[in-house]
């Protein structure tokens, strides 16, 4: 009988639990695009309700959970600081350039992140990705491609520049993944988390009052939706920042990719609006593609050493 290399059996072991909480975690994203439509805001005042309601329950939570030095706010380090840069960055120049050029576009252009996260790991971490997980990418950004196809709408007010900013973003979500991605190795989630929503607070409303947003919402909706902004990334943010401490950051940003199938549902059946054929099968396409990538990171042993979650006495050090 053959049997599997101790690195893919550890792995594969390790992998099932953190794949299926970024999965829903990427679930509960999906909801973004619907809450921010109902917020009755801007764009970035939205992202800053959604982080300003997000801070208390983070502090309750990275305050108390834990055990040890992992328990407690802590100090940020670099990283977090950067995560938190990076994703406010990320809000502001997807928000933007989704006004200034076509949806397909955008979305098209943002869902590149992972084709950078990808490459970013090989080439500086030395994390060569196998043919699986290649085949498996392709498949999953082929699918977000079609999705963007087949979607209706206008060009934009400044079609170049909303590509650049769109672009950007594909930058800035990779850079956030590979923040927080360096930065649970020497803290938890819930504090990784907390920091990067803290300093990125502040930022988002400096962004919306220098652009001239409406800030305040105009009804008791708009406030549900800005709390629900809040729990949302509590969830789902945490959840991400979670998983990327077990997780190879190339896998964490392919199965994101679940975020515009969710929310392209939920635009079905809470707006009416309708999707094409295109944008069913490119749907199909992505969780196809999350499917084939999450195995293939479960059975091809990795390069260098297979890193696990330890458990000490003061608890998961990952």
């Amino acid at each position: 009988m053959i049997r599997a290399p101790a690195s893919v059996v550890a792995l594969t072991r390790h992998a099932a639990f953190p794949l299926a909480v970024l999965v829903l975690a990427a679930m509960v994203l999906g909801l973004a695009p619907i809450l921010v439509r109902l917020t009755e805001t801007g764009p970035a005042a939205a992202g800053f309700w959604r982080f300003l309601f997000a801070l208390p329950l983070l502090t309750l939570l990275t305050a108390t959970q834990g055990s040890g030095e992992s328990r407690g706010l802590g100090t940020p380090s670099r990283w977090m600081l950067l995560a938190g840069l990076f994703f406010v960055l990320d809000l502001a120049f997807w928000h933007y350039g989704i006004v200034m050029t076509s949806v397909a576009n955008a979305t098209v252009l943002c869902n590149l992140t992972p084709v950078v996260v990808t490459l970013f790991a090989w080439l500086v971490w030395k994390q060569r990705p196998g043919r699986s997980f290649v085949l498996a990418l392709a498949l999953a950004v082929a699918g977000a491609f079609a999705m963007a196809a087949g979607a209706d709408g206008g060009q934009g007010t400044n079609p170049l520049l909303g590509d650049l900013f769109s672009l950007s973003v594909a930058v800035w979500y990779a850079a956030y993944f590979l923040a927080v991605k360096a930065a649970r190795r020497t803290a938890g989630a819930l504090r990784v988390t907390f920091w990067a929503t803290l300093v990125g607070t502040p930022l988002l409303l400096l962004i919306a009052l220098a652009l001239g947003e409406e800030i305040i919402p105009a009804g008791p909706g708009g406030w549900l939706a800005c709390a629900g902004l809040g729990l949302m990334h509590v969830v789902g943010q945490g959840g991400v920042a979670w998983a990327l401490g077990r997780l190879p950051a190339s896998v964490t940003a392919v199965t994101i990719l679940i975020q515009p199938v969710v929310a392209a549902l939920l635009g079905w059946w809470i707006f009416a609006e309708a999707l094409t054929p295109v944008q069913a099968i490119g749907g199909v396409l992505v969780l196809i593609g999350v499917v084939l990538a999450q195995r293939a990171s479960r059975l091809t042993p990795p390069a260098g050493p297979v890193m696990v979650p330890v458990q000490t006495a003061d608890g998961p050090r990952n």
